[in-house]
Parts: C-alpha cells; sequence; structure tokens
C-alpha cells in the first residue's frame, strides 16, 4: 500500500480524497484502492484559512496524523497530494518533494504564472519526479465517454466547454475556478491552440482559442445566473452536448492520481498542462486590453 501525505487543508477536496482513498465516509462504489493518505500538513491559506480547522478535525478523526511543516512529510511517505487553493504557492509547496523524487500531484491550479509552470516542470525532470496537475473535469464521465466513441463521432473539429468562473486576486483570472471549463476544453481538444481573445463582463467571460488547423474551441466562464458544468463537442461524424455530472469525478480523477503513484508514469503531458496556464494568462491578458488577440507564450 503506497503511503501518501496531504499538504494544505484550506480545500474540501482534502476531505473528498481522504474518504475515497481511506475507504471512510462514504459509498464504496467511490472507492479507490491503492494508496492511503496517513499524514498531512494543515499549513496556512491566504483564501479560505476559515476552512483548515474544520478540514484538519476530519482529516485526524479519519486517522490521518499531522505535522506541522511540509517538508516533515519527507521521508514518511511515497508520494504528495499539493491541495492549497493557492495555485501561487504550489511551487514553493511542490519543490521539496520534486527534489526528493516524490510522484506528486498538484490540485488545480497547477500555478498562476507560466514561469512558475516551467520552473515546476524543470524540477519535476532533473530529479526525476513524477508530476501530475488537472481538475477533476477532465476525468468526467461524460467527457471521457466523447474520447472512448472517437471512431463513431470523428475527429473534434472544435467544441465549447462551460463552467462556473468565481474570481479571487490570489488565482487571477480563470486560474481561481474557470480553469475546470478550460480542462474540459482541453480534454476534448488536445493542445495546439495558438492563440486567444477574450470577452470580458463581472458576470461573465467567453475565451475563444484558435488551435492549429483552423480548429476554434470557447471557454464560457459564468459569476451571475444559473451554474453549471458542460461542453458541446463537434465533431466530424456527430456533435456531442452534454451536461457533467460531479458525482463521480473526484473518483476518476483519483484512479490516475493512484496509477501515476503506482507506476511513475504521469497520465497527462506536463507540456499541456503548462500550455493551459499559457491559456488562461493569454486570456486575462486579452481581456484586460479589451479584447485583443493574444499568442499563446509557449
Amino acid at each position: 500500500m503506497i503511503r501518501a501525505g496531504i499538504v494544505d487543508f484550506d480545500t474540501s477536496h482534502v476531505v473528498a480524497f481522504t474518504q475515497r482513498l481511506n475507504h471512510v465516509d462514504i459509498s464504496e462504489e467511490q472507492w479507490v484502492d491503492g494508496v492511503q493518505v496517513v499524514l498531512g500538513c494543515p499549513g496556512t491559506s491566504r483564501i479560505y484559512p476559515e476552512r483548515i480547522p474544520e478540514y484538519t478535525a476530519q482529516l485526524q478523526k479519519y486517522g490521518v496524523e499531522l505535522v506541522d511543516r511540509p517538508e516533515d512529510l519527507l521521508g514518511q511517505v511515497d508520494a504528495v497530494f499539493v491541495e492549497s487553493q493557492d495555485g501561487s504557492v504550489h511551487l514553493e509547496r511542490a519543490r521539496p518533494f520534486l527534489k526528493a523524487g516524490l510522484p506528486t500531484f498538484v490540485d488545480k491550479p497547477f500555478v498562476c504564472s507560466l514561469a512558475d509552470a516551467q520552473e515546476m516542470a524543470r524540477l519535476a525532470r532533473e530529479h526525476n519526479a513524477p508530476l501530475f496537475s488537472s481538475s477533476s473535469l477532465r476525468y468526467a464521465l461524460e467527457v471521457q465517454d466523447v474520447l472512448a466513441r472517437r471512431e463513431e463521432i470523428g475527429k473534434i473539429v472544435g467544441a465549447d466547454a462551460y463552467s462556473p468562473a468565481s474570481l479571487h486576486p490570489r488565482n487571477p483570472g480563470l486560474f481561481h475556478y474557470g480553469i475546470h471549463a478550460v480542462e474540459t476544453l482541453y480534454a476534448l481538444m488536445g493542445p495546439g491552440c495558438e492563440e486567444v481573445w477574450c470577452i470580458f463582463e463581472e458576470g461573465a467571460e467567453v475565451v475563444v482559442g484558435r488551435w492549429q488547423e483552423g480548429r476554434i474551441g470557447t471557454v464560457r466562464g459564468t459569476r451571475t445566473g444559473a451554474h453549471s458544468y458542460g461542453f458541446t463537442a463537434f465533431g466530424e461524424k456527430k456533435v456531442v452536448p452534454a451536461t457533467i455530472s460531479t458525482a463521480y469525478i473526484y473518483r476518476e480523477l483519483l484512479k490516475r492520481v493512484v496509477e501515476m503513484f503506482q507506476t511513475g508514469k504521469p497520465p497527462l503531458d506536463i507540456a499541456e498542462t503548462i500550455e493551459i496556464v499559457a491559456f488562461i494568462e493569454a486570456a486575462k491578458q486579452s481581456a484586460e486590453n479589451g479584447g485583443v488577440k493574444v499568442p499563446l507564450a509557449v
């Protein structure tokens, strides 16, 4: 059994992931085998500090032991979850584990700058540390169903994805919550976006991306009105609209994380994750400049 540690307790993911991996307080159909969360560092938060005491108490109830500093996990765990809501601290949090060569999952947003993304990837390469980051929406059953039906649907020539996109200055632009729609779009389209432009309003924003071969993908991030997750995939043979259920997204994400912890092989090329960071940075730049087209910086 792989022993895992969790860093930073300001997100409900620390509870949801521990429930599924440790098989506690959740139905058996949600269980994921192969990894047990044994240690955690509650940490600090500049986004939701008020959540830390509640989630700390829950993890203690589940038998997770606590340490004072992230570095205290070294030598006691086989793999690590970096869970801070604040993407701007992820490089700092992940650095000691990547340097130690530990398999590391970094929750969304991966980071909040292209420079941090490239440095994280460099550290992982230098120290041969498996590194993976993703929104759970990438592995939603509805998204994976489209990918599995590629012969029936044909090549994806375009896609529209949507999700809530609340804002926070620590995770600027789509980094905070719109990342879910961006990950959904990339799961369908794959990498290769060359430029974006963004229409931004306080209640919503729409980002248009032009991919290689002239394919077009869009992200709608909602901040007013009804909220949901979903997409429309435009295939060569069929158009598939879908509303995404969140019932199994954590289970499906954790299956991929566990596989990486076991095999040392990330399920997603880190180059695609870096492109997603560049996509969000370019969208923010476009929004701040009246919707001008901005090339991706990768």
